[in-house]
């Protein structure tokens, strides 16, 4: 059983990881060894990577900072094949086999299918995606497999359906999206449940959303507990779920390692208080009009305008939360600096829109945005 293999319910996310003076491409692999050390040494054994993390750098720095430094039965692997890129049947060994030296490893423990949807399933159906992984399998490339999902509860349910080989889905889950319309996490996690499928938690805390609250949602949680983080409340809420293997949280220093693993090391379920409060804290999050963005950043790559979108709507959504000021001015500043054009400049073809798991309206967005900080 997958759930049986996972020693603890806290995965290590390789997307966020450490970077130097902000650059996605240059990770900071000094911290990030000594992040893998901390997490195994607490007994903690899954890592998460992909394909187009960090600008196509992850990969390489999961083999220089854990791969290349720990016997293979120290840890799981999970990678995922980038559909986006597969034209013909080929393409799947061809990128499997790059990953597979990236990483620097035979085998990976668990191997998805990356950010289907209903267009993505179709292809995949049509190309041999989901032969291509049981193949994998057969050869003993990889042990577990299955797909992260970015869709709808009925068209998961009817991809599951026809596909019962599958061993696990990755859904984006967390106390915010549980009950919204347009991600509805909670009857993903039920379809998953109803076809007796583990779950693997991606965005636990919304992108770091959901780390960062303010005013009457952080006094909901201050007063169950002054000392424990935000972040902590998000990633406990979905590790409470009896159907979730594990929690992945893309941590990108050691004091977010250290937080995680201080509360995840010997897993508390949250209690009937706690659940109610976040319920509260949801309530009145849904009243601040945000931008329901994750940092994904899958709609950065095709943008003609380089526009910075996640890191604009970070800023905007600071200011929400936290007013026009010299801070939320800066990260404004900051995405629009070197080759990234402004919101204003955005020429509307789409792209970015067509990429989005979120389904977000970005064009309309980025409207609001140069409003706030160009008006």
């Amino acid at each position: 059983m997958i759930k049986d293999e996972m020693k603890k319910k806290l995965g290590f996310g390789c997307m966020r990881l450490p970077v130097i003076d902000g650059d996605m491409e240059r990770i900071d692999e000094e911290q990030f060894c000594k992040m893998v050390d901390t997490y195994l040494e607490q007994g903690f054994t899954y890592f998460d990577t992909a394909y187009p993390y960090h600008n196509e750098k992850s990969e390489a720095a999961v083999k220089r900072c854990l791969t290349d430094r720990y016997d293979r039965s120290r840890y799981l692997l999970a990678d995922k094949m980038p559909v986006w890129m597969v034209n013909e049947y080929a393409d799947f060994a061809k990128y499997f086999n790059i990953q597979l030296e990236r990483c620097g490893v035979e085998y990976f423990d668990f191997y998805l299918l990356h950010a289907l949807d209903a267009e993505c399933i179709e292809k995949m159906e049509k190309l041999g995606g989901f032969r291509f992984l049981q193949e994998m399998k057969e050869a003993d490339k990889v042990r577990h497999i299955g797909f992260s999902y970015h869709d709808t509860p009925e068209v998961l349910d009817g991809v599951l359906g026809r596909h019962p080989e599958i061993e696990f889905v990755q859904l984006q889950i967390n106390y915010y999206d549980w009950d919204s319309e347009n991600v509805q996490s909670g009857a993903c996690y039920e379809t998953a449940v109803r076809h007796g499928i583990p779950v693997i938690v991606m965005e636990p805390v919304k992108g770091g959303t959901l780390a960062n609250l303010a005013e009457g949602p952080a006094a909901l949680l201050h007063a169950l507990d002054p000392k424990a983080s935000f972040a902590s409340f998000a990633i406990r809420y979905v590790a409470s779920l009896e159907n979730v293997a594990v929690v992945l949280s893309g941590m990108s220093d050691f004091a977010q390692l250290q937080d995680n693993t201080s509360y995840m090391k010997d897993f508390r379920p949250l209690g009937e208080e706690e659940k109610q409060a976040i319920q509260k804290v949801v309530e009145e999050l849904k009243k601040l009009p945000t931008i329901a963005c994750t940092r994904c950043a899958y709609c950065v790559a095709g943008c003609p305008q380089k526009i910075q979108i996640p890191d604009l709507f970070k800023a905007y959504n600071n200011t929400v939360q936290f007013g026009l000021t010299p801070v939320t001015r800066r990260g404004y500043d900051q995405a629009v600096s070197g080759e990234h054009e402004k919101p204003s400049e955005c020429l509307k073809c789409g792209e970015c829109e067509e990429q989005c798991p979120q389904h977000l309206p970005i064009r309309e967005l980025l409207e609001k945005v140069a409003e706030v900080f160009e008006g």
